[in-house]
């Protein structure tokens, strides 16, 4: 009887359509259990603003999700539930950190949401991720004015652009090693500045979590986390130094200490493991495609490859703690 319900359920549903509702309820489970925290913390009105409507849109989005799941004869994920945040630890992070967390996860939004679309069939999944890309631009344009009207917008460099238009001629365009580069072009230049900035952001999560966690293996991988991303940071900005492009930095990433955490680890690992390594990934590969300068290229790949051993690790940790959750998987192959 239940092999014949899984059968059904497959004509229903393609599995596109499955695995995107289920990492839509996964990053709305965690999206919500982030924002209740901050929202309980949060003293600047403006930033409050903004965090209770991301916490109602993934409410919504919670229960949406689950109403489909119940009407294709689905199993509910379970998800990230209350014993995932402490709403009454002391403040931890600046109000300007729960900004930049919320502007990190507008970024999740944005780049999954789009390609679900796009992968689904059924009117009523259609109308969902739908409805969410026109809240993930709206809400991230206003949290990109509001971190403009604070002052703590990280502009990318600003550079002279040559105004003529011309066609490389000769192999030495790709050249960047032996003193032979050539000045980085404008999408080296923007892929270059975009991973320096989310890098910048992302160190600070790796400090913050390392001295949150429990778990001593997880407060040494957030660590080791830090020192990878450090790494990307120096090998990065040695190409823009060297050229003398300047990078804006942040100050505003600030914490407090604190004898509790306000998230379980099994929370903040999955932070890392999706917001964070899903940009990793992403922002690189996009890097590597769009750039043509060899020596670039290398460090990016070199960097790639150091990230996916943290990353692979990461998976394991937390497979070995009972905190990964299956996603749906085929009748006859589940381990």
């Amino acid at each position: 009887m239940r092999h014949k319900n899984h059968k059904s359920n497959l004509l229903d549903l393609t599995v596109n359509e499955v695995s995107n509702l289920w990492s839509s309820f996964q990053m709305n489970s965690m999206t919500q259990r982030l924002t209740e925290y901050f929202i309980a913390t949060t003293e600047d009105s403006r930033i409050k603003s903004v965090i209770e409507k991301i916490l109602d849109q993934s409410k919504k989005n919670v229960n949406g999700l689950k109403e489909i799941f119940v009407q294709e004869h689905l199993k509910v994920p379970l998800g990230f539930t209350d014993e995932d945040v402490n709403v009454d630890c002391d403040k931890v992070f600046s109000d300007t950190f729960h900004l930049y967390f919320c502007y990190d996860i507008t970024h999740l939004f944005m780049s999954t949401y789009p390609m679900a679309l796009s992968d689904c069939t059924k009117n009523h999944i259609r109308e969902h991720f739908q409805k969410n890309i026109d809240f993930a631009m709206k809400i991230q344009n206003e949290i990109v004015h509001l971190l403009q009207e604070l002052g703590v917008y990280l502009m990318p460099p600003r550079v002279n652009i040559d105004s003529d238009v011309e066609l490389a001629d000769n192999l030495l365009y790709l050249n960047g090693f032996f003193g032979g580069s050539r000045p980085l072009n404008a999408p080296e230049i923007a892929n270059l500045s975009r991973i320096i900035l989310r890098a910048q952001f992302s160190v600070m999560v790796f400090v913050a979590f390392s001295k949150l966690a429990k778990n001593k293996e997880l407060k040494q991988h957030f660590g080791k986390g830090r020192d990878e991303i450090e790494k990307v940071l120096k090998s990065l900005k040695e190409v823009l130094d060297h050229e003398n492009i300047p990078i804006s930095a942040s100050s505003d990433y600030q914490f407090l200490d604190t004898a509790q955490s306000p998230f379980s680890d099994k929370l903040m690992l999955f932070f890392v493991n999706t917001c964070l390594g899903i940009f990793c990934f992403a922002m690189i590969t996009q890097a590597m495609t769009s750039s043509v300068r060899t020596d670039i290229v290398n460090r990016l790949d070199k960097i790639s490859n150091g990230m996916k051993k943290f990353y692979e690790f990461g998976l394991l940790l937390a497979i070995r703690e009972n905190w990964f959750e299956q996603p749906p998987q085929t009748f006859n192959r589940k381990v």
